[in-house]
Order: structure tokens, then sequence, then C-alpha cells
């Protein structure tokens, strides 16, 4: 059985997480068709552009091909350099350290906390009053020497972070604060879009995000400059268009006018989605709240989550079979369920990055299960997942 994330199951199977198409998007791919606007230029680019921007409420937006990409770019026009330290969460997926290496750069491995299962705040702070000191108008790492130059906290599972000490630490030191929202948009922080409560932010549009245009990203910033800069850089760094001139290295990042299209149409649902995603929670919390061994993903004061990935964590001791068990004996019934990531300072990808302690990571990877959460799960489907969750307790020949 497949368990990445949006890929269809076998048969009559509960999938992960799966797009939901249902509006305009047969009708406005079909236009791109039909006028030829295919490529990556193209009406439906700047409209997708500008309802991400007004949605967020961000000045720009500029269109690119996937979530790593806009993290790429988002780095760069941040000012990060090759030998430069970013702090970034390590309970993410991997492609927010990806694109810090992909510049030469060093993640700086800052862990979860336990409630919400965001990037710790204290911990960032922590590290940037402790363990880094001023040389000259910079700021540097006591122990690696490098400059610190940035903060890239992850938003995971559709769920902000706790942005207000981040900031304000950012601020304080002159860091750059990247936000990484691949997985959050929609979310909020004390009524506020993640996504424009740093500096530059990102989304990605995969097919197992809220909304899709089967790949694709999204820079976004109020900082005008930099968004100047990022659509420079992501179209090839074109000096002069009819003369081929380059003056600096580019890349091949724009997001198509037919992807753009089914975005464009995706977005004129997104509320309805986060509704059914919000339902889906409150379903799954109200179902398992009393189950010995689990507990269902929470919300904090202030927050506004879109519960992207429904996650809960599982208790072997309480609950009698662990969360990699639980997940076999779901898909011995063709339901499909995921840990967690592994935590990046494990990763031998990145074992040359700065590690420091992450218990909070590592147990919530060893604990935690995300069951079935897409848009158009139906109820049936989803009193079959409780219905295991609640009594595969029992079973012990997993």
């Amino acid at each position: 059985m497949q368990f990445e994330p949006g890929v269809p199951t076998q048969g009559e199977g509960i999938p992960l997480c799966v797009p939901c198409i249902q509006g305009n998007e047969w009708k406005y791919v079909k236009e791109c068709l039909d006028t030829n606007w295919v490529s990556s230029a193209g009406p439906f680019v700047d409209c997708f552009e500008r309802r991400i921007a007004d949605y967020v409420g961000t000045e720009y937006a500029i269109a690119v091909v996937n979530g790593t990409a806009a993290l790429h770019t988002a780095l760069l026009v941040a000012g990060v350099q090759p030998d430069d330290e970013v702090l970034v969460s390590t309970l993410t997926f991997v492609a927010p350290v990806n694109a810090i290496r992909y510049i030469g750069a060093w993640p700086v491995f800052i862990d979860a906390e336990p409630d919400y299962w965001q990037m710790d705040p204290q911990k960032v702070v922590d590290f940037l009053n402790n363990k880094c000191n001023w040389h000259g108008e910079e700021l540097h790492d006591k122990m690696t020497g490098r400059r610190v130059k940035a903060i890239l906290p992850v938003h995971i599972l559709g769920h902000p972070c706790d942005m207000d000490p981040i900031l304000e630490i950012a601020r304080n030191y002159d860091l750059a604060l990247v936000e990484d929202a691949t997985e959050s948009l929609g979310a909020r922080y004390k009524g506020r879009m993640v996504g424009s409560l740093g500096d530059i932010a990102c989304f990605s549009f995969n097919g197992n995000k809220i909304i899709t245009t089967g790949g694709g990203g999204m820079i976004v910033t109020n900082n005008e400059a930099w968004a100047k800069r990022a659509r420079y850089l992501t179209t090839q760094a074109k000096d002069d268009p009819i003369e081929y001139i380059h003056n600096e290295i580019g890349y091949n990042y724009r997001l198509t006018n037919i992807q753009a299209a089914m975005g464009v149409a995706q977005m004129e649902n997104l509320d309805e989605y986060i509704t059914a995603k919000r339902t889906i929670a409150e379903t799954y919390s109200k179902a398992l709240k009393d189950v010995p061994g689990i507990t269902p993903m929470r919300e904090a004061e202030g927050a506004f989550s879109t519960y992207w990935m429904y996650t809960i964590l599982i208790n072997k001791e309480k609950y009698g079979i662990d969360n990699r068990q639980l997940l076999r004996l779901l898909a011995d019934n063709n339901i499909q369920s995921r840990p967690l990531w592994q935590p990046i300072h494990l990763s031998k990808a990145h074992k040359d990055g700065v590690i420091l302690s992450c218990p909070v990571a590592e147990r919530l990877n060893a604990d935690a299960l995300s069951l079935p959460c897409s848009v158009g799960i139906t109820q049936d489907e989803l009193e079959s997942v409780v219905g295991m969750v609640r009594y595969s307790c029992f079973y012990r020949g997993v």
C-alpha cells in the first residue's frame, strides 16, 4: 500500500490527504488550452498572485514552481549568504533545511514545544541570547564563529507558531524572519494571517495541501524591493530579455498559467475547505478524547488552525500498541496514515548543521500519527477510521 500523502489508495481504501477538485478547475484550465496561454506567463498567473496576496494581506506575491523554490528564493532575497546560519524548526518536512543548504548556509536546529508541536520560541531566545555574540554590527554563533542571519519558523500541520516572541527577538538582533507557511495557508495567529507576520513568507500548493495546483508555490512580502528581486531571480535573472543579457545567476522557477488557473479555481473554495478541515478535526477530537493513550491534536489560545494534517499522539503503555503498529494495522484495512517526519537534526543529509538538544521533536516523531483528513472524506470513512483507532488497542498481534 502507498503511504505518501496525496497518493490514491487501492480500490475502496481511505487515503490520507488527497485534493478536492469540485469547482472551476476544468473551465479555467480549458481556457488556458483554448487561448494557448499554457507556459509561465498569462492572465491566470497574475490573478493567482493577486488572490493570494489579498487573502494573506500582503502587498506582493510571486508565483513559483513549488514550495521549495519559494523557500530558496525567499532566503536569497532576505540576504542569506554562504556560511551564514539560519535558525529553523527541526520538526518539519526537509524542504526548508534543504533550501538553507542550497545557498551554502547552515541550519541551526530548534526543538518543538510540547503542546502544539511548533518551533519553541524559548529555545530561539536562549540560543540567540546565550550562544551568540556581536561581532561588529553582526550577530555570530560563539561556537562556529559564523554569522547568524535569519530565523525560519515552520508553521507545521496547519497550526501557527507562537510568533510574537520570535518576532521580538528577530527585531532585537536585526535578523530576517522568513515564514515557512507551506502547510498552513489560512491559519491565523492572534487574528493575523500566517504569511503576513514576518519579512517574507512561502506557501506550497502540492497535491496534498489544502489547495493545490498539482505542484506550485508562492512567495509573499510587503517589501517591494524584495518582491522585485524575487521575481527577477525566479525568471532566470533577465536583465535584457530581448538580447538575453544575464548579470546574475537566476532560476527557472516560474509557475505555469495552467497551474495558476487551477489555483484560482481552488482559491474560490478555500474557506469552504478550511471549514471542512476544522469539522474533521472536531469529529476526531471528540471521538478519541476518552481513548486511553490517545492525545488528540490541540489548538493554542489565539491560534486558528486549518488542521491541514490531523495528527494524534499515541502512548504505547496506555494504548497497548505504538504508532507504527497502528499504522500497519490501519494499512491492513486499506486506511492510509503516516508518522511525523524524522526530525531533521537526526538526518544523515544534515548531520553537519548546528545540532542542539531536541528531545521534544524526537518524542513527537516516536509517538505521532496523522490520520485521513482529505477535505472530501465522508462521514462513513471518518467513522471507519475512528472505529479502527478506538478499538485497535485491543489487538496485540500487530
